[in-house]
């Protein structure tokens, strides 16, 4: 049985997904490309990691961890020619901006965005940045200090808290960066073919590594869980959430509450208003491949 505080922590992680994913999918982000950027993948590479300033390819490679590092470098550190990290900040937030104040213009309870971006503005610098490289970068970002901003910044430094802590407990589990992805396809998230062209791997590398989580009893020969895989991946999972408990440990169990209930109405409404996609892998980025 999940514990309280794990189930709280649980439910963070599906609520700011949907306002930090803004900064992907809100259409005003396509601007990058009218910019010099030559593609949506280009654009997100440079804007995800500029705030880990001037990264080199290896670098955004670990820290982003689940993509094949020929996808990384087609990006980086190319991207920093058309703009400086600090650049690339800036043009951000303004398309954030604009797209959240379209996005949000006609949201019920415009008082409870500012209620929750308040909290989580005095709890999340307190979190501990050590062997988070993701988090550690965006957390040394000023606040925008605007409402609507500031909760978009929060949920992406919660989001990328717990990120960081994916990606440790996947390093503990012995699992790859392109292992965590057969995993969830075993799981039946994604095909090989989408994950393969949004994150950058061929077929002969998906391959060798099947047949090594094969060999550890992982994956059947059909690419789904055996039991044993399957429970690898639920302890990756809680070690996830046990990553990313300072996250309701800070708040206290009342304002985790009151800020979980502003959260999930905001990412119910960001889904049923097709603002964001509701499940991974989102349809137009299979479509859109690695290029």
């Amino acid at each position: 049985m999940t514990d309280p505080q794990t189930a709280l922590t649980r439910r963070f992680a599906r609520a700011v997904e949907p306002l930090h994913s803004c900064a992907y999918y809100a259409k005003e982000i396509n601007q990058f490309t009218e910019l010099g950027y030559s593609g949506w993948w280009h654009a997100y590479f440079a804007y995800r990691s500029a705030p880990m300033g001037k990264a080199t390819a290896q670098q955004v490679t670990d820290a982003f961890y689940n993509f094949a590092p020929r996808m990384v470098g087609k990006a980086v550190p190319n991207c920093w020619e058309i703009m400086s990290p600090s650049q690339v900040r800036q043009t951000q937030l303004d398309l954030v901006d604009r797209a959240l104040h379209r996005i949000f213009e006609n949201f019920e309870s415009q008082r409870e965005l500012v209620f929750a971006a308040e909290i989580l503005k005095t709890s999340v610098p307190e979190f501990d940045a050590m062997e988070r490289p993701l988090y550690a970068a965006w957390a040394g970002e000023p606040w925008p200090d605007s409402p609507l901003l500031d909760l978009w910044h929060a949920t992406t430094l919660l989001r990328e808290y717990r990120f960081d802590g994916h990606n440790s407990a996947l390093r503990e589990a012995n699992l790859s960066g392109l292992g965590c992805h057969l995993m969830m396809a075993a799981d039946g998230r994604g095909t090989p073919t989408v994950i393969q062209k949004i994150r950058g791997w061929n077929h002969q590398e998906w391959e060798r590594e099947a047949e090594e989580l094969r060999s550890r009893g992982w994956i059947t020969d059909d690419g789904r869980h055996t039991p044993l895989g399957r429970s690898v991946r639920r302890g990756v999972e809680l070690a996830t959430d046990q990553n990313a408990t300072l996250i309701v440990a800070n708040l206290g169990d009342e304002r985790s509450g009151e800020v979980l209930e502003v959260l999930e109405r905001v990412a119910a409404f960001l889904i049923e208003t097709n603002v964001v996609p509701g499940s991974w892998p989102p349809k137009h980025l299979g479509q859109m491949g690695s290029a």
